[in-house]
């Protein structure tokens, strides 16, 4: 099966979502879905659609690189880990790969919930991704 037809329904939903500058390749056998998105609650419906084609993004065959847009709502959390910095991911999940850090006490922008225990921030320096809600503490 071609990547672009097992993720035909992915790929559908960012075209309906509004997503700016998608832009859909194949590369190597990955398929490379990029995009801006208005807001944090549509990158997470994105996630969601691929965990169900992909269930736990085990699979390997596609780097979901959506953005929030700088001008999306957003609120600010602290950095509450115990002394270490925090991870942030490239999905909602430990087996994600690490984009990131965000320092231990630092600010970073909340952009939405994906569920109780992932929310997807932007960090100081811009990195943007998922971490795990036990870390943060809303300012």
């Amino acid at each position: 099966m071609a990547l672009q037809d097992k993720y035909a329904d992915l790929i559908n939903l960012a075209n309906s979502l509004g997503t700016n500058d998608l832009a859909v390749r194949e590369q190597d056998q990955v398929l490379y879905i990029d995009g801006i998105v208005s807001n944090g609650e549509i990158k997470d419906q994105l996630w969601a659609e691929y965990d169900k084609i992909d269930p736990d993004f085990r699979s390997g065959d596609l780097v979901l690189n959506i953005n929030v847009s700088p001008d999306a709502p957003s609120s600010e959390y602290k950095v509450t880990t115990q002394s270490s910095n925090l991870n942030i991911r490239k999905g909602p999940g430990t087996d994600q790969p690490i984009l990131g850090k965000a320092a231990h006490h630092s600010i970073v922008t909340f952009l939405s919930k994906y569920n109780e225990e992932w929310y997807l921030i932007r960090s100081a320096e811009g990195i943007e991704g998922y971490c795990n809600t036990e870390y943060l503490t809303k300012v």
